[in-house]
């Protein structure tokens, strides 16, 4: 087999996307005036949001992808989506914003939900790409791809592990913490390791997790971020691992697997409303 590992099929959540391993994430055809998707990025001109947005629109050519940075406030968002309305019929859905973020980070939604309300459009608003088996998946390829774990490439699975122990670290405080757990749980059932979650911006830290994880044994620790990366202040965990003595693998980045689930969220919710 010759397909990529970020590509392998996965086995999706019904409630969270279209079914099946190899059904489309867009239809592959869109009414006219069809909403936009617009992606809405914690950060502020990063290159990784605009890579991920080059994916989705690469990917799904017949999609109109628009990019928002919510650093540029309520305001500059919300004056998008009123660009985004005056190109379609008048009351028409103008917009599914996919939030580019890994579980609930209560100010990015509280933002993309302002700006909406100021925009005084009809839009919807996904829930976050995670949890979901790929992300689990994009994790386990992250530490292996800094030697942190070791995988068969043909299922990616486990084979002999260099750490005992990994942190699930993420960003938006203990609410996505807490969401991060399932994703904790799935990257466990991949490695065959303990793996617990922390945030990068509350409680529990990555320190209490460290703590957590020697109370059961383990020594030699990786911690995967589990944020895209403009949502998280990564040389802040990168000095957290090196306190810790653990090894870092990269965040997930423009990894394949979240612009496809940007793609099923938007694709999801056209399901529900067109």
């Amino acid at each position: 087999m010759n397909q990529s590992p970020e590509r392998l099929p996965i086995r999706e959540r019904s409630s969270r996307a279209a079914t099946g391993r190899h059904r489309r994430p867009v239809p592959a055809q869109l009414p006219p005036g069809a909403p936009a998707l617009v992606l809405a990025a914690p950060g502020s001109g990063d290159e990784v949001s605009a890579e991920v947005a080059s994916v989705v629109s690469v990917e799904n050519p017949h999609v109109d992808v628009r990019l928002s940075y919510l650093a540029d406030g309520v305001e500059g968002m919300a004056k998008q989506l009123a660009e985004l309305a005056a190109e379609r019929p008048e009351g028409a859905l103008a917009a599914v914003v996919v939030p580019l973020v890994t579980g609930p980070y209560s100010r990015v939604y509280r933002t993309v939900r302002e700006a909406v309300a100021q925009s005084g459009i009809r839009a919807t608003v996904t829930d976050p790409l995670g949890p979901h088996p790929m992300l689990a998946e994009a994790l386990h390829v992250r530490l292996a791809d800094r030697g942190l774990a070791r995988v068969d490439r043909m299922r990616l699975f486990n084979i002999a592990a260099p750490v005992d122990g990994v942190i699930v670290a993420t960003a938006g405080g203990e609410e996505a913490a807490r969401a991060a757990e399932t994703t904790a749980v799935l990257l466990a059932a991949r490695l065959a390791l303990p793996v617990v979650a922390a945030s990068v911006d509350s409680a529990p830290s990555i320190r209490d997790a460290a703590e957590r994880l020697h109370r059961i044994g383990a020594s030699k620790l990786a911690i995967a971020p589990y944020v895209i990366g403009p949502e998280a202040d990564l040389e802040k965990v990168a000095a957290e691992a090196k306190a810790i003595g653990a090894g870092l693998a990269d965040a997930l980045g423009a990894h394949s697997a979240v612009a496809q689930l940007a793609a099923y969220q938007f694709g999801h919710a056209l399901e529900e409303i067109l």
